[in-house]
């Protein structure tokens, strides 16, 4: 079987943490020959399975998926390599005659696929630690009124203090002589073909709820254990992976500093808080083809798979 001449080449699905995203999504690829690519940052780390909510072992058996469990949490993912990965996770896809589609909930990376990344260079060590030292030598003070001195219009648009933002900032243009703004507005690899995208906007309320179940339910099927793993590899808390809804938490329990049950609430109020945040980049960043304003559940998932492979076709 190969795609339908009448099916888009590409289909998205987007949306908040627990909505019921990768559910439609297998649904859809068993109805429609497709498979699966993920677009969720954490899901790319394999330590993680359980934290992050990748599909089971079963799911996988079910349909082919891509870009599941592809780091170790020691390395970084870029959106630049995020994007070129699942340029050929589609490639491979339609060549087998199969329908790709991409779901997550990393507005990033959705973005990137659709519109494209800037062609920023690469910072040299030797420009990243100049940078560096100015930070440690005279504090982030330093960084905002030096990047402010050669570029104003970055530095106006960044709070003083955010020190990730001022220091790329500074080392882009100590690095290319020009402003990181004119770097982000020159965009390239923007998808060319067909394309379809739906988000999965249920009311707030119905997903922090639904947040706060799944990380009970993450918490019986191990959760503390993949954190116990990670600990026990004594690894910095600077890796990204490690920032994880979570993680801070579970590990500051391991640690002693905080009890099991301390560790959990806090737990669900950054996952809350992360779902809020998602809510506001699909509803203010993107345009959705098609909107579905419930949660996917078990319940439902087929009569929506059903509908919305009646409206491809």
């Amino acid at each position: 079987m190969t795609i339908p001449p009448t099916y888009p080449q590409l289909l998205l699905i987007g949306g908040p943490t627990s909505s019921g995203k990768s559910a439609l999504a297998l649904a859809l690829a068993q109805r429609l020959n497709g498979a699966v690519i993920n677009a969720d940052a954490l899901q790319l780390y394999r330590e993680i399975p359980i934290l992050s909510g990748q599909p089971s072992a079963a799911e996988r058996a079910a349909v082919p998926h891509y870009l599941y469990g592809t780091h170790g949490v020691v390395e970084s993912a870029s959106a630049a390599w995020w994007q070129e990965a699942a340029k050929d996770a589609i490639a491979k896809t339609q060549a087998a005659g199969r329908l790709p589609i991409v779901v997550g909930g990393t507005g990033l990376y959705l973005s990137t696929l659709l519109d494209g990344i800037s062609a920023m260079p690469d910072i040299e060590a030797t420009t990243r630690q100049r940078v560096k030292n100015l930070l440690i030598e005279q504090g982030i003070d330093a960084v905002y009124a030096t990047l402010a001195a050669i570029d104003p219009v970055a530095a106006g648009e960044l709070k003083p203090r955010d020190q990730q933002r001022l220091c790329r900032a500074l080392e882009v243009v100590w690095q290319t002589g020009r402003s990181i703004r004119d770097w982000q507005g020159q965009k390239q690899g923007a998808w060319p073909g067909p394309i379809k995208t739906i988000a999965i906007l249920p009311p707030k309320a119905d997903v922090y709820k639904k947040c706060q179940a799944r990380f009970d339910t993450m918490m019986d099927a191990g959760a503390l254990d993949e954190v116990r793993a990670i600990e026990s590899a004594r690894l910095g808390d600077h890796l990204t992976a490690l920032k994880a809804k979570g993680i801070p938490e579970l590990r500051a329990h391991l640690r002693g500093e905080l009890s099991l049950a301390e560790a959990v609430r806090l737990a669900k109020l950054k996952t809350r808080q992360y779902a809020k945040r998602q809510f506001t980049w699909f509803t203010q960043q993107w345009q959705p083809d098609h909107v579905i304003g419930e949660m996917v559940t078990a319940d439902n998932t087929s009569l929506l798979a059903d509908g919305i492979s009646q409206r491809l076709a």
